[in-house]
């Protein structure tokens, strides 16, 4: 069961979503009832840490099996969802990832993946040009520059 819930026209979440960067890009994804780019990553499961959520969700939307290197950021965001008009209180922890031990960076600058009901588009975007971009969570097109240029892709954090 998803921690998550619904209060009138608010909603709650707890999510953990995945960093994964590669020459500069982050790893973004959106689907067809998106009209913007998010991060992979989803909801918390009840009884589940941030960390196999992250883990999970990854091996559901990309089927890869990636390593946390390190948590980054935790963020509570206030906003109201273009899709289907909510206001929600989201919680979400950010993980930089390692995936250089998998395909995903053999995929190509953009690719597409079946999941469930829906297709999930996933695309490298520049992070110089996260400001142009139709992009959540808006914090991040800042905080992505915070980051080293370079990382130990060592999994660190398990």
């Amino acid at each position: 069961m998803d921690i998550s819930f619904q209060n009138g026209n608010a909603k709650f979440n707890y999510r953990a979503c995945a960093v994964i960067l590669h020459e500069g890009k982050i790893l973004a994804m959106r689907d067809e009832r998106s009209p913007y780019f998010y991060l992979p990553g989803g909801r918390v499961q009840m009884g589940e840490t941030a960390e196999q959520a992250v883990l999970r969700e990854l091996a559901e939307e990309l089927r890869i099996t990636a390593r946390i290197v390190r948590p980054l950021w935790l963020n509570q965001g206030f906003f109201q969802e273009d899709v289907d008009g909510l206001h929600y209180h989201e919680l979400c922890l950010y993980f930089l990832v390692d995936v250089s031990h998998t395909d995903l960076l053999r995929r190509g600058e953009r690719f597409s993946l079946p999941e469930g009901k829906h297709q999930h588009t996933f695309q490298w975007l520049a992070c110089e040009q996260l400001q142009q971009e139709y992009f959540y969570p808006i914090f991040l097109k800042k905080k992505i520059f915070d980051l080293p240029q370079t990382f130990t892709l060592q999994a660190e954090y398990e």
